[in-house]
């Protein structure tokens, strides 16, 4: 097994363990993939500002968020398919975030159902909900989420319709996998996973069983989802989901002040400033770069988050010093997840929290929540 250091190192072992579509799917982003490159290279740009003959002997990384109490300010960020870069792969994330005392949030369309990471964790975890066509589903999705203890609900909102993904159309990403000559070829090459996930007997979407219709032929379950989100979707329908939700409510998806401060109108907890991974607007700005102006208008009446390139502790430490008040990590777990399963997802999360316990003791910063613009050098490029 080679040494591991960074999420990085475990991108570059799930490349060769994951079969191609599921893992340019990760790592991918839409159209030329612009939004997606400037997400890491503004994070890069930012400085951290270094102080020394500090006290920093008792360093504390603790927080709460959205009415949760964190380890660190990371929260996994809700990822489709994760069960199908490893099997089962949604409730072993789960599970080493609990682990690891750190919030899971499950997505709408991830491959183990929600009943089974609730019945395989023994902590509440979130869930994020893509608001459908089908009101009445949506409101089926909460109450099952609100049954099974979720104590937070994520609406992601910048998906009314689907950004064109060029790597998902040339490896032709199907769920399930569509088996053609190329897939099958890949697959020879990846056995270990194909066999976890024969035994794991689980390829489809299991939040959604028994409300996907029967697929005409040509068409794959992912391409019914993509034309079930709801385009004409409005602030007025964020305060319908709040009426039907009694716990936190989280808008995911906001990278513009104006749409920030209409998202605590319609009854907004917390913000999320995300671009979608860059997976959706090509072209946009990196939610890094748009988190300041979010965190002006908000004015400190809700927590803001955001995710994008989260990759590790310096990553951390720069977005809570920018305003943020904790960080949702995707891709990195993902990787973690893809090369180890849940020892891959732990390690991961061990990773970041030693590099932001280093990145705090070398600004001279003995709290998370301390952070803030003089832990930045003053020319930090943004």
């Amino acid at each position: 097994m080679p040494v591991v250091t960074c999420p990085q190192d475990f991108r570059a072992i799930a490349r060769r363990r994951v079969p191609r579509a599921i893992f340019d799917y990760v790592d991918g982003g839409s159209y030329d993939e612009l939004t997606l490159a400037a997400n890491r290279r503004d994070l890069d740009a930012i400085r951290l500002r270094q102080r020394v003959m500090v006290d920093v002997s008792e360093r504390r990384t603790e927080c709460r968020v959205a009415g949760a109490e964190c380890s660190m300010p990371v929260v996994l960020a809700p990822t489709g398919l994760a069960g199908l870069v490893h099997a089962r792969g949604e409730i072993l994330a789960a599970q080493a975030a609990e682990a690891a005392g750190v919030p899971f949030c499950l997505s709408t369309v991830s491959i183990c159902s929600m009943e089974e990471v609730a019945a395989a964790t023994t902590k509440p975890f979130w869930f994020q909900l893509y608001f459908m066509k089908d009101r009445d589903f949506v409101a089926q999705l909460i109450a099952r989420a609100e049954k099974i203890g979720c104590s937070a609900l994520v609406l992601t909102v910048d998906l009314p319709v689907t950004g064109q993904r060029h790597r998902d159309i040339r490896n032709g990403l199907s769920v399930p996998p569509r088996l053609t000559l190329p897939t099958l070829l890949d697959l020879l090459t990846k056995p270990g996973w194909g066999l976890r996930m024969l035994a794991g007997r689980r390829w489809n979407f299991g939040n959604l069983v028994g409300h996907i219709p029967k697929q005409p032929a040509g068409t794959s379950m992912a391409q019914w989802i993509s034309g079930q989100f709801e385009p004409s979707m409005g602030w007025a329908d964020v305060a319908w989901i709040k009426s039907q939700w009694k716990g936190p409510l989280v808008i995911k998806g906001v990278t513009d002040p104006d749409d920030a401060r209409a998202a605590l109108d319609a009854g907004a907890d917390s913000i999320v400033v995300s671009n979608h991974g860059g997976r959706q607007l090509d072209g946009g700005p990196s939610s890094i770069a748009a988190l300041p102006a979010v965190v002006k208008a908000v004015g400190g009446r809700a927590d803001i988050l955001v995710d994008g390139a989260i990759r590790g502790g310096h990553d951390v430490l720069k977005a809570l010093a920018l305003g943020a008040k904790a960080t949702m990590m995707g891709r990195a777990f993902l990787y973690g997840l893809g090369a180890q399963g849940r020892a891959g997802v732990a390690k991961v999360l061990e990773l970041t929290r030693k590099e932001l316990d280093v990145a705090m003791a070398l600004t001279g910063t003995n709290d998370v929540t301390a952070a803030g613009p003089h832990t930045l050098f003053q020319d930090s490029g943004l």
